[in-house]
């Protein structure tokens, strides 16, 4: 799809990242740390799971390599 600008790698980490912070900060920390850095975790991982990134698409970059957004079908 055109709108995907994060490579395979870059999803995958994103999406191990915000399940580590999620659960970091719903059975690690307490209080209001907590709660914040729960918040925050959905930030990678809502991104890692739709494959865009809005800094990415600001910056007119990404982690995609273009002969993949070509070859590659979702």
């Amino acid at each position: 799809m055109k709108f995907i600008n994060e490579a395979s790698w870059d999803r995958i980490g994103r999406v191990v990242l915000g399940i580590v912070m999620l659960w970091l900060g719903l059975a690690v920390v307490d209080g209001t740390w907590g709660v914040v850095l729960a918040v925050l975790a959905f930030v990678p991982l809502i991104t890692g799971l739709v494959g865009w990134c809005p800094i990415y698409a600001v910056l007119r970059s990404g982690t995609r390599a273009k002969d993949e957004a070509t070859t590659t079908s979702v």
